[in-house]
């Protein structure tokens, strides 16, 4: 492309505290987010007419380890098409060649809260088995590919005011060292498992674990492990699950196992105690969406051997879940992803750098005539359970009464409305606000 042309097609805007140079197609750039990784604004996209999010990753090449974490985000994201996976819009660069690359901007679907804001409000049964469904579903998918997460949390979760929930990030790389004795870093580890906490081997089922911390919090209102470091997450996970068996500890190394059984002994406490029916909502009219059936599902998922934890597999077949089942999201096609040694390479930064520098490329050769592929928007989901129809959406033709903001003017809550198939007429579930103890990023 001609370099004066280049040049004309990005404009510079000041977005916080960084300065955002974009494409002109998009306008009304404001900043909803920031993070270890990149700072996020929301903008208007007018070539696909529709709002979007543009993450503006913080300096990807100043080390090796931001700069491998850039580009396995990239190559993901560009791979992987499900509408429980935050979906890729656009990538692009403002700088002309590879010795000037320094920026890389992703454009992705706009969602309208994260998890952390949904877990401070009451949800009844229908929304919380069918934001956990999601979870599974989204998670089976990265699962499919051979993608295993290890660090999902509430502030890489997204939803839209229809319900739509989508992961947004693809965890630990396979490689990403972790362990109790090692130098902690500045991360939420509420939400990760024994195996990723205690440095051992783990499966699939790791990222099991982790949704049932979700879970647990979203019945809570707080976080139910949050631990100051590793040391102190597996004091709190023990002090309530109780000290794990002997043959559970003869699987730790050496080290770790005589910290852990130099630990005073804890009982723990029974799923009963630990989640009372009084913090869970009233019983669902559908027979399967109960307290008792949430507290089963929570007892399976938030087991320390994992040997003896439910699989996500067995999960989405859970009472609890599987009242949303749909073979067309639980069993999507596997992403293709095409580089087979992601998680394994390694690079000194200048060859990360042209690495990425060639996706963007690529991309933008793809995409040269603004066909950029997307999502189709989610319109609700309608699911047939026995006699009852749960509309999960906000934008019907109904009147449904006040809609509890979730956080501004401009977000709201779901509304679940319950229409029997034969009678005319439907009942709101109302929403209502509460305050907790959620530790989010």
């Amino acid at each position: 492309m001609n370099k004066n042309k280049r040049e004309k097609e990005f404009y510079s805007v000041d977005v916080g505290d960084s300065t955002f140079t974009v494409l002109k197609r998009y306008q009304n750039l404001r900043p909803i987010g920031s993070g270890a990784q990149g700072i996020v604004c929301s903008a208007y996209d007018h070539v696909l007419e529709r709002n979007v999010a543009i993450k503006k990753l913080s300096r990807p090449f100043q080390n090796q380890t931001h700069a491998k974490r850039a580009y396995r985000e990239l190559v993901l994201m560009k791979c992987v098409n499900h509408k429980n996976i935050i979906g890729l819009l656009n990538v692009f660069t403002p700088q002309k060649t590879l010795e000037e690359f320094q920026d890389v901007y992703l454009v992705m679907e706009l969602m309208d809260a994260n998890l952390c804001q949904v877990i401070q409000m009451e949800l009844d049964h229908e929304r919380l088995s069918y934001l956990l469904y999601q979870m599974l579903c989204g998670i089976k998918h990265l699962h499919s590919a051979g993608i295993i997460h290890r660090d999902l949390k509430p502030s890489n979760i997204v939803v839209k005011s229809d319900c739509t929930l989508k992961i947004l990030d693809f965890g630990l790389a396979r490689t990403a060292a972790t362990g109790l004795l090692m130098t902690p870093y500045v991360v939420t580890r509420y939400y990760r498992a024994p195996e990723v906490i205690l440095g051992m081997g783990y499966q699939a089922n790791v990222d099991v674990w982790s949704i049932g911390c979700i879970m647990a919090e979203m019945v809570r209102g707080s976080v139910l492990f949050p631990g100051t470091d590793h040391i102190d997450q597996w004091n709190k996970v023990i002090e309530q699950l109780g000290t794990p068996s002997q043959d559970f500890l003869m699987k730790l190394n050496q080290s770790v196992r005589t910290y852990v059984e130099n630990r005073p002994r804890y009982a723990g406490y029974s799923f009963e105690k630990l989640f009372p029916d009084v913090l869970f909502p009233a019983d669902s009219d559908h027979s399967k969406l109960k307290a008792s059936q949430a507290r089963d599902l929570l007892s399976k998922m938030l087991v320390i051997d994992a040997s003896k934890r439910i699989s996500v597999d067995e999960a989405l077949q859970h009472p609890y879940i599987n009242v949303w089942y749909d073979p067309t999201e639980v069993e999507a096609p596997p992403p293709l992803i095409t580089d087979k040694q992601l998680d394994e390479r390694e690079h000194a930064v200048e060859e990360w750098k042209e690495l990425i520098y060639k996706e963007v490329l690529e991309w933008e050769e793809r995409t040269k005539n603004g066909v950029i592929r997307g999502q189709p928007a989610s319109l609700g989901y309608t699911k047939c359970v026995n006699k009852t129809v749960l509309l999960v959406a906000l934008n019907v033709r109904f009147s449904v009464g006040p809609l509890v903001a979730l956080k501004g003017e401009e977000s709201s809550l779901f509304t679940v409305l319950k229409v029997q198939r034969k009678v005319p007429g439907f009942v709101h579930s109302s929403v209502v606000g509460r305050k907790g103890n959620s530790l989010c990023e």
